[in-house]
């Protein structure tokens, strides 16, 4: 009996096999990375990970998320990834990159609201360190633009300020992002799904290549960067809608406290307390390293001896309503 089942089992396979309309090529957890394969899609350079011994997604997410060499110690004195990227998905709509929506989306989904785009999807977009941070990385920033391997390079040594990555971190680093990479289910309703790109795996390869740049348009392949100045008149602030002391109060959480709660990544270190409330209100208006404007628009620069400093956040991630909803809230709990 159990030769007649292996003998049935067989001949149902190959049955199949003759019938590659019969099988699923893709399903909806399927990593969006993976259905740009099966559709034909060039496999980027950049992109694939290469065989290096002792390479894995662990020892990435090991690195990424903790800062661990894989040689051990750490790879950054002062950062970590996460020190200025989430790892999740942060904007509700993907092709609608607003800091309001994306302030509103990390209360909800409890995130940090960081000067950093997301991991997530990183391996997904086509395109880094966008518009105008060429003003700051200047030449860095050709390489980097178009090889998510020298934009990793770029951040591990420009923006954490550490150590290039090896090769094996390189390959490890890649293989964990590959994980956290988007899935044909975070399109949103409406994208092609799974029976409708299995229909068209089965048709030719302009289908293929039509369906290809679809889904494209369901997500963002790029995260645009403008550098905003501080307001012209730091005493009036910039000209907005009256700061909302609520939606103020959510952003020294989530962004502010993130890096300066119990000097987690800064020697400065911020709280909440009356001292920290007046402290931030009183400098608002001048132009020290300690006035939002100034240190949010500008961010810092590392200096010999303190390598450690603060990333400015563009327009796109922090808007001017945003910072005047900051100084609101700030200012309503001083006594000065």
């Amino acid at each position: 009996m159990k030769y007649v089942l292996t003998l049935c089992l067989l001949i149902t396979l190959l049955a199949f096999a003759g019938r590659p309309d019969r099988l699923p090529v893709v399903e909806d957890d399927t990593l969006l990375y993976e259905v740009y394969r099966s559709l034909g899609a060039p496999e980027r350079s950049d992109v694939k990970v290469r065989p290096v011994e002792g390479a894995s997604a662990d020892i990435g997410r090991q690195l990424v998320i903790e800062g661990l060499a894989a040689g051990g110690g750490q790879q950054s004195a002062h950062f970590k990834c996460t020190s200025c990227h989430n790892l999740e998905r942060e904007d509700a709509v993907l092709t609608d990159l607003d800091p309001t929506a994306r302030l509103a989306y990390a209360e909800e989904h409890d995130l940090p609201f960081l000067p950093g785009t997301t991991l997530w999807g990183a391996v997904n977009r086509e395109s880094y360190y966008n518009g105008d941070y060429e003003k700051k990385y200047g030449d860095l920033v050709k390489s980097a633009r178009k090889d998510l391997r020298e934009a990793i390079q770029l951040c591990a040594t420009e923006c954490a300020q550490g150590e290039a990555l090896t090769d094996l971190e390189m390959e490890s680093v890649l293989a964990f992002l590959h994980t956290i990479g988007l899935r044909l289910s975070d399109l949103p309703e409406g994208a092609p799904g799974a029976e409708r790109i299995n229909r068209v795996l089965r048709q030719g390869d302009d289908n293929k290549r039509s369906m290809i740049n679809t889904l494209k348009t369901y997500y963002a392949l790029a995260s645009p960067a403008t550098f905003v100045l501080p307001p012209e008149d730091r005493k009036a602030g910039y000209p907005t809608d009256p700061g909302q002391p609520a939606v103020g109060q959510v952003i020294y959480e989530r962004a502010c406290l993130h890096c300066h709660e119990n000097q987690r990544y800064s020697f400065f270190e911020l709280g909440e307390t009356q001292y920290d409330y007046n402290f931030m209100t009183k400098h608002f208006p001048r132009y020290t390293r300690y006035s939002i404007y100034q240190v949010s628009r500008y961010g810092t620069s590392p200096i010999p001896g303190k390598r450690a400093y603060m990333p400015h956040y563009t327009e796109e991630r922090m808007s001017n309503q945003q910072i005047e909803d900051l100084r609101a809230y700030l200012s309503g709990k001083a006594n000065l």
